[in-house]
């Protein structure tokens, strides 16, 4: 049964893909992300944007859905779906792909690039994001290129983040306020550099402990997967389960 209460802290979670037949596991089908969907409405959570929430601007009972690398599925299968359910959403883009004829990649997808699924590598356009943007979702950074910002040196971690926060605000003439870390990696040199870019939130992701955060720019956020079925998510997103993630028992 599903609990009658959302929990007091905000809930984000962090998405890629929705495909119906992309077998990579950062892919959830468009029925899973339905059953989330479903799953949070009888919970009677309210979507917010990840800056909503991270600045504590949301209140009691909020949730963030969240994807990261701007993939073409997110306008195309989960937009749909969460516009029908009430549900804004925030899109990290990597700012040196969008609007890019050539397919996204760096370690970890581009296995993906010889194959039927090389399309769902593709990114969205400047307009379509400026759509996104004007139904009430959030554009956040996901830095230009998708490094793992932890092993670069500090003028190319400047220009990262420095970079992809001016060109989303030139492009959508509208306020980059929010980043999400390549990879869920970041540590303290990271977050200083983030402050300095001028980003007012950011997060990484954390499979394992969960942890509160220790300023608006170190949030994590639960990565949402293909092995996500109804009940997994159920139990995933339950206040038990957040709860036990921030113990050092977990």
């Amino acid at each position: 049964m599903l609990s009658a209460q959302p929990s007091s802290a905000p809930l984000l979670l962090c998405y890629h893909a929705v495909s119906s037949d992309w077998p990579a596991a950062l892919a959830v089908s468009p029925d899973q992300l339905r059953d989330h969907v479903a799953v949070l409405a009888a919970r009677g959570y309210r979507g917010v944007t990840f800056h909503a929430a991270a600045s504590d601007q949301a209140g009691p009972g909020a949730v963030a859905i969240t994807f990261d690398d701007a993939m073409r599925s997110v306008l195309d299968a989960a937009f749909p779906i969460l516009r029908a359910a009430g549900f804004p959403a925030t899109v990290f883009a990597p700012t040196d792909f969008i609007g890019s004829s050539r397919p996204m990649t760096w370690p970890g997808v581009e296995s993906w690039l010889d194959g039927p699924h090389r399309d769902e590598l593709n990114a969205l356009s400047w307009d379509e994001l400026r759509a996104l943007s004007a139904a009430g979702w959030e554009i956040g950074s996901h830095t230009r290129s998708h490094p793992r910002l932890t092993e670069i040196d500090s003028s190319t971690l400047d220009s990262e983040l420095r970079g992809s926060l001016a060109e989303i605000e030139a492009r959508l003439d509208a306020p980059c306020r929010s980043l999400a870390y390549p990879y869920g990696a970041y540590d303290a040199r990271v977050v200083d550099a983030a402050a300095r870019a001028g980003y007012a939130a950011a997060a990484g992701t954390m499979p394992g402990r969960m942890h509160p955060p220790t300023s608006t720019l170190d949030w994590s956020r639960l990565p949402i997967n293909r092995v996500d079925g109804r009940r997994r998510f159920a139990l995933k997103t339950s206040r038990t389960a957040r709860r036990l993630k921030g113990t050092p028992a977990w």
